[in-house]
Order: C-alpha cells, then sequence, then structure tokens
C-alpha cells in the first residue's frame, strides 16, 4: 500500500465523546499514528453510548466508539496523579499534536497546558476543542447540540415560522467541531513542520456551526435582512421535504430556469405565467403556502427514487432522503465500494461509513478496528523504558 499522507505524524488524543474523537479519527485514518488516552478502568464515555449490537450495552462494542476510534491505540493513564502527569509530558516530548476536549482551564490546572508542554516540545501543535473556546463570557457554559444550534444561530432557521425553532439532525454540530478541528490541526502542523514552531488551536464548538449557515450572515451583512424559518414549504431557493408514497425526498429549485422546468414537469402552467417578471418572483416568496398547497400532492404517488432520477434529468436538484437500510443498500455506495468492512475482536464483522474524500496519491483506510481499553499500554509505555513489573505496580497505584 502507498504511504499515508499523514503516516508520519504522531498524536496524543485526550479527546472524548464525539467531537475531539471525530477530529483525530480523520487523523488516523489518513495515516496518523493516534494513541487515545483514557481513563483508567472507565475509558471514553462515548463506549457507553449504543447503538449496541443485540441491544445489549459492552462498551468493547458501542457502535458510536466503533466508529469513531478507527485506526487508534489506546492507553490508559490517571492525570489526577503526578506520576500520571510525568508519564504524560514523557509521551508529549516525541509527538507532533496533541488534541484535548476538557472543559477550559483544565490543562492548566494539570500542569499540561500549551505553554507548559512546548517547553518540553517546541513544535508541538495542541489542539483544544471546547464548547464556546478557551476565553470569553460563555467559556465555562455548559452546552448541548440543541444549545449549540440555538446560540450559533442554526435553529432560527429550523422548523415551523409559527412554531417552536428546532436542533439540527443528529450530532451534527459535534462532528462539525471535529472536522475543523482536523482542518485547523493539519494547517497548524504544515506551519510546525516548515518552522518547527507549535502552536495552540483554540476551537470552539458554536463558531464551527457558523460556516454551514454562510448565506443568512452575508445576507444580513449586506443587506441588514434576517432570513427566518418558513416552515416546510415550496420556496424558489428553499429546500422542500416531500411526501412519496415510499419515503421522502428533497426538493429544491435554485433558480428561476429550474422553476419552469420544475412547474412544467408538474403540471402547472398557470404558475408559470404567474412567475414570469420580477413582481411574479415576490409573489412566490409571498404565496409560498398556496403554492405548497398546490403542489405538494403531486408528490404522493411518486417513488422517491424514480422522481429524483426524473428531476436530474431536467437539472433540477432533488435528493432522496435514505433510510439507514437505504444507504447499506444503495447501488452507488456500492459500485464506489465506499463502505469498509473490518475484523472487530469483541464486535466482529463491522461495515465503516468510508473516506469522507479521496486522495489523488495518498489512501484512506482502516488499518485495524478501535482500541479495546488499554489494549496497548504495555507497547506503548515499554518505550518509555516502563517493563510489565512496572505497570503492574502503576495499575495498582491507580495511575494507568
Amino acid at each position: 500500500m502507498p504511504e499515508q499522507a499523514l503516516s508520519d505524524v504522531k498524536v496524543l488524543d485526550l479527546t472524548w465523546y464525539i467531537a475531539g474523537p471525530y477530529c483525530t479519527k480523520l487523523l488516523a485514518d489518513y495515516g496518523a499514528d493516534v494513541v487515545k488516552i483514557e481513563r483508567p478502568g472507565e475509558g471514553d464515555p462515548a463506549r457507553r453510548i449504543g447503538p449496541f449490537q443485540g441491544d445489549k450495552p459492552d462498551p468493547e462494542r458501542s457502535g458510536l466508539f466503533l466508529y469513531l476510534n478507527t485506526n487508534k491505540k489506546s492507553i490508559t493513564l490517571n492525570l489526577k496523579t503526578g506520576a500520571g502527569v510525568r508519564l504524560f509530558k514523557e509521551l508529549a516530548r516525541e509527538v507532533d499534536v496533541v488534541v484535548e476536549s476538557f472543559s477550559p482551564g483544565t490543562m492548566a490546572r494539570l500542569g499540561l497546558d500549551h505553554e507548559t508542554l512546548e517547553k518540553v516540545n517546541p513544535r508541538l501543535v495542541m489542539t483544544s476543542i471546547s464548547n464556546f473556546g478557551q476565553t470569553g463570557p460563555y467559556r465555562d457554559y455548559e452546552a448541548t447540540h440543541l444549545t449549540q444550534c440555538a446560540l450559533g444561530g442554526w435553529s432560527y432557521q429550523i422548523g415551523e415560522g409559527n412554531r417552536e425553532p428546532l436542533q439540527g439532525a443528529g450530532w451534527a454540530t459535534h462532528y462539525l467541531a471535529g472536522l475543523f478541528g482536523a482542518i485547523g490541526t493539519a494547517i497548524a502542523l504544515y506551519y510546525s513542520r516548515e518552522t518547527g514552531i507549535g502552536q495552540h488551536i483554540d476551537l470552539s464548538t458554536a463558531e464551527a456551526i457558523i460556516p454551514i449557515l454562510t448565506c443568512c450572515p452575508t445576507v444580513y451583512h449586506y443587506l441588514k435582512l434576517a432570513r427566518r424559518r418558513r416552515g416546510n414549504v415550496i420556496f424558489m431557493g428553499y429546500g422542500f421535504v416531500a411526501r412519496c408514497k415510499d419515503g421522502y425526498l428533497g426538493a429544491n429549485a435554485y433558480t428561476f430556469t429550474q422553476w419552469e422546468q420544475f412547474l412544467h414537469w408538474m403540471d402547472a402552467p398557470e404558475l408559470v405565467e404567474k412567475f414570469s417578471t420580477a413582481l411574479g418572483r415576490e409573489y412566490i416568496r409571498t404565496h409560498a403556502e398556496e403554492i405548497t398547497e398546490r403542489l405538494a400532492p403531486w408528490f404522493l404517488d411518486k417513488c422517491k427514487d424514480e422522481t429524483f432520477h426524473a428531476a436530474q434529468e431536467l437539472r433540477i436538484p432533488f435528493a432522496p432522503i435514505p433510510t439507514t437500510e437505504d444507504l447499506i443498500n444503495c447501488s452507488q455506495l456500492k459500485s464506489r465500494e465506499w463502505f469498509a468492512t473490518a475484523e472487530h475482536p469483541r464486535a466482529g464483522p463491522v461495515a465503516y461509513p468510508g473516506a469522507p474524500f479521496k486522495m489523488s496519491q495518498t489512501p484512506w483506510s482502516i488499518r485495524h478496528t478501535a482500541p479495546l481499553l488499554g489494549q496497548h499500554n504495555e507497547k506503548i509505555y515499554s518505550r518509555l523504558g516502563y517493563s510489565r513489573d512496572d505497570l503492574v505496580r502503576m495499575k495498582e497505584q491507580g495511575i494507568v
């Protein structure tokens, strides 16, 4: 196999749950040697979050943990002990990157902040992922995906206009933070390799949401217009979720040409005439509910995949909304061999989502599955000169 893009990068992973582990997963899947440091006896809390095979909780068979921690090694280390802090500094001396997702100020209280660690390793890149960043009036606030959607401005656009706002699907805010954490880390790593100077990346999950809302801040900045949520209506430039006879379809038309194609296709010539002028286009805005009532029934006896392909022929941007089963059986994903299956010692063969993007010369791959808790203690600590007997003693003392 060709060398991977980050195969010469060494990372210490002090993160847990979703955002931080997704950041380090992206680094690991492109070749980085990532050592995940977990609490003795407990590990990453994501180990106790499902789904679990057969709905039987098992910290080594959590679907969430298995996905977020491919290609990583696991060691246990208690950073609340002086010996644990000293061991971490020994490990940090030889790595390129440290990623942490503790509450702001925790690393400083442990004596492991970037200013301290750069004395041990001047080229070190540290990435800190937190709810609202390391400084500022919100730095110590608790947050959830729901509150991050609200404070980040995303919920301002989701939901019916006359009802309560909604949060974005899944744990999107956490994954966005992890994505931007990986991007920032890669940029700082490049700078470190060029100059020998490390950096501290301070990433706020709340701020990571803003790039997906690009059009709204831009419209407000230039036009002083705040785009409010309009609900599920057929409206030029906004997505509409159409109910079909076998599921749901995302329907949209961004340009007036697409609108004309859309309306002719749906046999609504009277609406085409109303939209033929600039004044008519304003009609779309003021009569969105009426237009939706007229057009939405058209989808009810249609199959979502057939309608999607028909829209593609007309160059109208529709998209089927897949179920999990749809994704597993998707012919396009199968033809691209996107899913990667790997054997886990406790979970057995697992099909993993594949590469988020492909590079022309260096591959993405799952070299090994997520680690068992503390699986690599002996291997990693032996590099520092510790024997099996030393590990037994440190385990008895609650250090590892």
